[in-house]
C-alpha cells in the first residue's frame, strides 16, 4: 500500500490533478491486489474446502460492494478536500502507535 501512495505523490509532483491521480491509484491497486489474491490462494490450495470456498467467495463479494460503495464518494471528496486530512489522520495515527509501543502496550 506506500507503494500505492508513492504513486500518488509522483502523480501530484508531475502535476497531475489531485482525482487523477487517486482514480489511477485505485485502477493500479485492482491486478496488484488479485494478483496477490491469487497468490495466495495458490498457496493454500491444498488445504482448501469446500467451506472455505464459499467463505472466500462470500468474502470476495462482499470486498467487491464495499469497494464499489467507498470508491466514487472517496474521489469526489478528494476533488474537494484535497489529501491534507487523509495525512494528517495518518501522522496521527502513527504517534498514536508509537505512543502505545512505548508504552509497552503493544
Amino acid at each position: 500500500m506506500r507503494k500505492l501512495l508513492l504513486v500518488v505523490v509522483a502523480a501530484m509532483a508531475m502535476r497531475v490533478d489531485r482525482a487523477a491521480a487517486a482514480e489511477f491509484t485505485f485502477f493500479l491497486a485492482m491486478p496488484t491486489m488479485a494478483a496477490a489474491f491469487a497468490h495466495d490462494l495458490l498457496e493454500v490450495r491444498h488445504n482448501l474446502g469446500s467451506a472455505r470456498a464459499l467463505e472466500i467467495a462470500v468474502g470476495f463479494v462482499t470486498a467487491f460492494i464495499a469497494s464499489a460503495l467507498v470508491v466514487k464518494p472517496f474521489l469526489h471528496y478528494v476533488r474537494r478536500s484535497g489529501f491534507a486530512p487523509f495525512a494528517w489522520y495518518r501522522i496521527a495515527i502513527g504517534f498514536a502507535l508509537l505512543a502505545a509501543a512505548a508504552a509497552g502496550w503493544m
